[in-house]
């Protein structure tokens, strides 16, 4: 068998064969390749996992609910649905999330009422006074009865606490924006949920 005299020096050196370097770096390639295409579904699971605590911070957010034009100037309090947009790592969708009470006051200012008592989660309906002179808010499920600001008016009731006030701003002069705030029910506390 005959070698040449630059094979000879490669195979004395101790130097590599090329088909085995070609080998190793294949095999490099293919790792990191599967490394990458491993990657992509772990990242996308983990974002996915931690998009809850993404979305926390936007609770309590401020929510166009209403026109002041569209709201009883007599005081009578309003039922209104609150829908806000929801972003989810996939989609943005416009839900509804929530309702309040929006009542107009004679300056012209709006107070809201989260429907949900206190008590139990129930919702609480808005009632008109027989005799014309306002109205109350009564809950259902306990019998709570609550005045026009929220305030309980039994002495002895079964909510721990009064109903919920949320902040309310008006702009452009027409526009009733709420910042919605679910808060947790059955403690004497108020104490704000997701």
């Amino acid at each position: 068998m005959k070698c040449f005299k630059g094979e000879r020096a490669a195979r004395g050196s101790g130097l590599p064969d090329v088909g085995r370097r070609r080998g190793f770096i294949s095999r490099v390639a293919l790792l990191g390749l599967a490394a990458a295409a491993y990657a992509v579904p772990v990242v996308g699971g983990l974002l996915a996992f931690l998009d809850p605590l993404r979305r926390k911070g936007a609770a309590g957010r401020l929510v166009r609910v209403a026109s002041l034009d569209g709201l009883p100037e007599d005081g009578t309090p309003q039922k209104v649905a609150v829908v806000a947009e929801r972003v989810d790592a996939w989609r943005r969708t416009v839900e509804p999330v929530g309702a309040v009470y929006l009542r107009r006051t004679a300056e012209d200012e709006v107070v809201a009422l989260q429907v949900v008592c206190p008590h139990a989660g129930c919702t609480v309906e808005y009632r008109d006074a027989a005799s014309g002179q306002g109205g109350e808010f009564f809950c259902p499920c306990h019998r709570a009865r609550f005045d026009l600001a929220g305030k309980r008016l039994d002495k002895v009731s079964q909510s721990p606490r009064d109903l919920d006030p949320l902040e309310v701003q008006i702009r452009n002069g027409t526009e009733v924006w709420v910042r919605f705030q679910k808060f947790q029910f059955g403690t004497s506390k108020r104490v704000p949920v997701g």
